[in-house]
């Protein structure tokens, strides 16, 4: 990876590294926001906004699609204080390549200060797909 960015804190490449190289991949992020913006521009919300409006735009380029967000209202099973989420999204990414390539990328490393001024926590957790009833029907 000569000439790259390092890597965000945290972004657990060998795990990656073990997911099928070519297969689709979606992350589930799960986010708290700060109440005020590291920056002081506005709230943990409004960073993350303007992060959004930055990584969308590398998804995009590499192929994937922001699938389903969505605030978060309750924690229904589970212990609340350690499930303090304020936001969902699952992001559907061609492969761990190209999540990779994305995270690992200069631009990713502009618009990670955004995110890291929103986001008092950020969890991504990569899953597959083993049954998705919204998936088109192959006729």
């Amino acid at each position: 990876m000569t000439g790259r960015t390092p890597t965000i804190e945290r972004l657990n490449i060998e795990a990656l590294s073990m997911l099928p190289v070519e297969a689709p991949v979606v992350m589930l992020n799960l986010m708290r926001f700060r109440e005020q913006s590291l920056d002081g521009k506005g709230s943990g919300w409004d960073a993350y906004l303007r992060y959004s409006a930055l990584a969308i735009k590398l998804i995009k380029a590499r192929g994937g699609t922001i699938t389903w967000t969505g605030t978060v209202e309750a924690v229904a099973l589970g212990v609340a204080a350690d499930n303090r989420w304020d936001y969902v999204a699952l992001v559907r990414y061609p492969s761990r390549a190209a999540f990779i390539d994305m995270m690992t990328s200069p631009e990713y490393a502009q618009a990670n200060v955004e995110r890291e001024n929103g986001c008092a926590a950020h969890t991504i957790i990569a899953i597959r797909e083993t049954y998705n009833k919204l998936a088109p029907t192959k006729e």
